[in-house]
């Protein structure tokens, strides 16, 4: 044997063990050989031992609703749930309200209703899939989506043995794991436009596609089964769900227009109180007489009502006492730095110029009193000044920003046109309306208010306290429908309102059975003869001589 042979023979040796070596490595890997067995022994008992340890169960979620009777407020949004997710043909919905109002438990829960129904095709089986907008990060590469579904081909990292035989696979989403199901997604409108065209398209199609250069319909390494997801798609037939604390026109309208939209209202002391009493029974725990109600005055909130009954119990448990008492609970506010909620309650001594108005805090939000004051002095030179209000507003649109004027403002330069009618002149007098109380007022609602409280500055008529008005007026004098108005009713009645002026527009029957006098009003001219004889004497027309709002309609 000569010395090429022998150098012959010795390279293939060598590219013979090179060649086992690398086979070893690539099994290695796709079994996870790379580790020794003890090294995985110990691992496994590590994860055993954290999956063992366990702390105790959170408050808050031993207080999660566990039938819809125990969400709290929200009977109207709970029953059109109901009308749109358990009859034979569910929709796709759009909630909206405050956070911590029951959104996410109440959807959970209706679902597990929905599939007792006979006539419902959600079945047994049926998922609830939920996920987070704010957390749905994907890569433009369609490397990973969660919410999609992605196809990881053959030159990334991982792709194992198909990998290297050129095969991509495809993998689903929560579109595709919803099928069948519930698709929950909290806070929808934080969600990026290109996912969002995105999920109208999966909607539409009910099929979730996906797409992959390394695809082809030739390749006979491909499984039958991706060819048939390539080819065809993944279900997603599901409905979904969207839940946001935005407004509605922060939302994409191709979406809305898709969806039923429902509204979850914000949290009243009432319901508050009742959470409070629902999280300290089944916490165990005695109280003073009260303290449920003293609680709802810091609060408006589920999350926050569970959070500060949670700092009371663990108080009371760390200085070993087994009852809550008011300190305890001024305590508690102190240090978590809970500011009380005030309630504002009407003055009900007739003032000139002072009349009370209702607005709504924030989209789905709760009503509230607002107090108007008007001021008029002749003057050389007329002009009008309003505080109170947001003066300018900025409006965001996809693609341009632009400013308007506050229609507040625009409202009270109505409220003067209109007043010329009843001898006022806008050019021998100075005008001053403010809304007092800090939060910035803005919207047309507060329009009729404002009429009233100049009316009454500029006859001397003092206006009684225990009415207050909602609407929106127009340059002829007539009365527009806002909205909110049943929310502002209820702050009404909380406040000590007994009469509430509305606009014909907002009339519902319901109202009738209100512990408070609701009128409807078409006209500010129709206002004046209401809160005021027309002969000129300081009085207001009482419920005997007032018409019933069917009989002026």
């Amino acid at each position: 044997m000569n010395g090429w042979t022998i150098l012959t023979w010795a390279q293939l040796l060598f590219f013979a063990m090179g060649a086992f070596y690398f086979f070893r490595r690539s099994g290695k890997r796709a079994s996870g050989g790379d580790f020794s067995k003890e090294e995985n022994v110990t691992k496994m008992k590590q994860l055993s031992r954290m999956r063992n340890q366990k702390l105790t169960e959170p408050m808050s979620e031993q207080t999660r609703p566990k039938c819809l009777g125990e969400i709290v407020g929200q009977d109207k949004a709970i029953r059109a749930l109901r009308a749109a997710l358990c009859g034979p043909n569910p929709q796709h919905i759009l909630i909206y309200g405050p956070p911590g109002v029951g959104k996410t438990a109440a959807a959970r829960l209706i679902l597990e209703e929905a599939k007792q129904k006979e006539e419902s095709p959600f079945l047994g089986w049926s998922k609830f899939i939920e996920i987070d907008a704010t957390n749905l990060q994907f890569d433009e590469r369609n490397i990973a989506d969660p919410l999609l579904g992605s196809v990881h081909d053959p030159i990334y990292q991982g792709a194992g043995a198909f990998g290297q035989a050129g095969v991509p696979q495809p993998r689903q989403g929560a579109v595709c794991d919803a099928h069948g199901g519930i698709l929950f997604i909290d806070e929808i409108g934080e969600m990026h436009p290109l996912r969002m065209n995105k999920l109208l398209k999966v909607l539409e199609d009910r099929v979730a596609y996906f797409q992959s250069s390394y695809y082809t319909r030739e390749n006979r390494q491909i499984p039958p089964y991706i060819h048939e997801i390539f080819q065809k798609g993944i279900p997603a037939d599901f409905r979904l769900i969207g839940a946001t604390t935005r407004s509605p026109n922060e939302i994409s309208p191709a979406l809305r227009s898709r969806c039923t939209e429902i509204y979850f209202e914000a949290l009243d002391k009432y319901a508050i109180e009742e959470i409070a009493r629902n999280s300290l029974y089944r916490a165990g725990i005695s109280y003073e007489e009260g303290l449920c109600k003293a609680v709802a005055d810091y609060t408006r909130g589920g999350r926050d009502t569970v959070n500060i009954i949670q700092s009371l119990v663990s108080l009371i448990s760390m200085e070993g006492r087994g009852r809550i008492t008011f300190k305890d609970l001024e305590w508690v506010a102190e240090t978590g730095r809970y500011q009380a909620v005030t309630q504002c309650k009407v003055n009900k001594r007739p003032q000139v110029g002072m009349v009370n108005g209702l607005a709504v805090q924030g989209i789905g939000g709760s009503g509230t009193l607002l107090l108007v004051e008007a001021y008029i002095q002749k003057a050389l030179k007329g002009g009008l000044t309003v505080t109170g209000i947001v003066e300018e507003e900025e409006l965001k649109g996809r693609n341009r920003t632009s400013r308007r004027k506050s229609t507040a403002r625009s409202s009270a330069e109505n409220v003067l046109t209109v007043l010329e009618r009843y001898g006022f002149s806008k050019e021998n007098y100075q005008v001053h309306i403010n809304f007092p109380g800090g939060t910035p007022v803005d919207g047309p609602s507060a329009g009729v208010a404002m009429f009233l409280a100049v009316y009454s500055a500029f006859t001397n008529k003092a206006v009684p306290g225990v009415l207050a008005l909602s609407g929106e007026i127009g340059l002829n004098g007539q009365v527009l429908p806002v909205g909110g108005v049943s929310e502002k009713l209820i702050a009404a009645e909380e406040s000590g309102v007994e009469i509430v002026f509305i606009p014909s527009g907002n009339w519902k029957e319901a109202y009738r059975d209100m512990p408070l006098k609701v009128i409807a009003i078409r006209d500010i001219k129709e206002l004046i003869s209401r809160v005021f004889k027309q002969e000129g004497e300081e009085r207001f027309v009482l419920d005997e001589q007032i018409l019933t709002a069917k009989e002026q309609m």
